[in-house]
């Protein structure tokens, strides 16, 4: 092992360097290639308790596709073969794609070539598996490329470890925020109040509703557009309910990844997976005697909605690996964009749940159907962007209402308070600026006719002559955000000659980490490689 000593001395630096898997098998890589002949490296991460093995993050020693499906859910029996060869720590070569070859989840569908598989340990058992893989005849794997593989084991388990670590303590900070801003709410600290703006106008039937339901512990439904304020209507359920001096947890299911569901939702034992070096408390137990809001309640899973379901009859819950009940006391409000009913009626939300749910439905209407409540919103938006960027209080006149009551506000209030607070801060203090607020960009909404199905149904439109700004095309046209973020991104990388870290890196031109810089980049697909032999051959 003595000719891979150097290698390997990179490869734990970068596992050291970088907390993310995904951004260290990235950087790992090309490092690979140079004593590998593989096209790909792959990372996959093993879930006992779930019985799934998924693609944690792959990097490309040479260009090519990616593995068409990440994810491989096995049987019991499937899952405790697999990590019984995980336990025999040997590296497989496998040149014989067939269904039998290898253990089971041991390679994701859509991979093509050799294989080098090995497994990655951690301290309490299996956690991982190591890939490598080639396209013969161009390349092919020899025994001294499997002795690579077996030392390369210990650093990608690390590697591994690391990154369950860091989202491991995400989750918790992530926990510890949603507690303080339960306690806030308690001290009246955040800016909510018990009036809500359009009580009396356009949401008086809203909250007339809330007013019959908050005294009971019914499940409450909200059903409204995104950003028409679901979340304020579940906090008026909750303070004039019984549990106000209880806590009030909002989760966000689209935001809970589908493997961490049952542990996010309903708290774990310690051991009952790799990982879990902690008990932990779900969000059902941390909203005990209180009201749990679950947003986007359509986006959970199918094995998620059966345990939601069992917690709403029985009153009690299971965490992931335990085996006694543990009761809790607590109210559901779910809110949704979607529309549930369709959903169930095509299989893709259960239908007792649903029951269950939707006890009390709360229907919220879009901005656009309560114009009367736009000038009430508006000047409470515009004293609360006063007081967040320390200016003198400031307050829409009529011809600013004028231009707010005729726009359409696909966004709903969410976009109100996000134009009301652009305006602000385009007028220096002095006035609002309302009508280059709604026109940088102003997205349009088609007529009824025309309108597209389903929520962020608008278009991008032309705004008005002038000089071309840094967001628009050769046309004039605004460009959505992400390509605008893209487009200054790869600017900034050719200025540096495709150079990220350093003093004369991208990162430090615009100001960000890194690391975040690389994040953005992998999400918006720039290619850095790109750009940096752009600029070599420009040379």
């Amino acid at each position: 092992m003595e000719r891979h000593a150097p290698l390997l001395l990179e490869v734990w630096r970068e596992v050291c360097r970088h907390l993310e898997l995904a951004e260290s098998v990235e950087r790992l890589a090309p490092l690979l290639a140079r004593r590998l002949p593989a096209d790909l490296v792959l990372v996959r991460r093993i879930d006992p308790a779930g019985n799934v093995v998924e693609t944690a993050a792959l990097g490309h020693c040479r260009p090519g596709p990616a593995p068409v499906r990440a994810r491989s859910e096995l049987t019991t029996e499937a899952m405790q073969r697999l990590i019984a060869w995980c336990h025999r720590r040997q590296v497989l070569r496998l040149a014989d794609r067939s269904p039998s070859a290898g253990p089971p989840g041991l390679l994701p569908e859509g991979l093509d070539g050799e294989v080098l598989a090995g497994p990655l340990l951690a301290a309490d058992g299996p956690a991982g598996l190591l890939l490598a893989t080639a396209r013969p005849p161009q390349h092919r794997f020899r025994d001294e490329h499997a002795e690579l593989l077996s030392a390369l084991l210990d650093p990608f388990a690390v590697a591994l470890e690391n990154d369950r670590r860091l989202r491991e303590l995400t989750s918790l900070r992530e926990a510890v925020e949603a507690e303080n801003r339960s306690l806030l709410t308690k001290l009246g600290r955040l800016d909510i109040s018990d009036s809500i703006v359009g009580a009396e106008a356009g949401l008086r039937e809203v909250m007339e509703q809330v007013s019959r339901v908050a005294p009971s512990d019914a499940p409450v439904l909200v059903l409204g557009e995104t950003g028409s304020g679901k979340e304020v209507v579940a906090r008026a359920v909750h303070t004039r309910s019984r549990r106000a001096r209880g806590p009030f947890l909002r989760v966000n299911c689209g935001a809970i990844p589908p493997e961490l569901v049952d542990s996010e939702l309903f708290g774990h034992e310690k051991g009952s997976f790799t990982g879990a070096v902690a008990e932990r408390k779900g969000w059902f137990e941390r909203a005990d005697t209180g009201t749990l809001f679950l947003d986007e309640v359509g986006e959970l899973p199918p094995a998620a909605q059966v345990r939601l379901l069992r917690v709403l009859q029985d009153g009690q819950l299971e965490r992931v690996g335990g085996e006694r009940p543990v009761p809790v006391d607590v109210r559901i409000v779910a809110a949704t964009h979607r529309d549930l009913e369709a959903m169930v009626g095509d299989g893709r939300f259960r239908q007792d749940l649903w029951y269950r749910i939707a006890v009390f439905p709360i229907r919220l209407p879009p901005l656009r159907e309560r114009p009367a409540d736009i000038p009430a919103l508006a000047a409470h938006f515009a004293l609360r962007s006063s007081r967040r960027l320390g200016l003198p209080p400031l307050s829409p006149t009529a011809d600013d209402v004028g231009l707010l009551v005729t726009y359409p506000w696909p966004g709903n209030v969410r976009e109100l308070a996000a134009v009301i607070e652009r305006a602000a801060i385009l007028g220096d203090g002095d006035r609002l600026e309302v009508s280059r607020a709604l026109g940088v960009p102003r997205p349009t909404v088609p007529p009824p006719s025309a309108r597209p199905l389903g929520p962020g149904a608008g278009a991008v439109v032309v705004v008005e002559p002038r000089g071309r700004g840094e967001g628009e095309s050769e046309g004039g046209e605004f460009l959505p955000l992400d390509e605008a973020m893209a487009r200054h991104i790869e600017g900034a990388l050719a200025r540096c000659r495709g150079r990220i870290e350093g003093p004369r890196g991208a990162a430090a031109l615009l100001g960000i980490n890194p690391y975040t810089l690389r994040s953005r980049m992998r999400k918006l697909g720039v290619d850095w490689r790109r750009i940096r032999a752009e600029a070599r051959d420009g040379d």
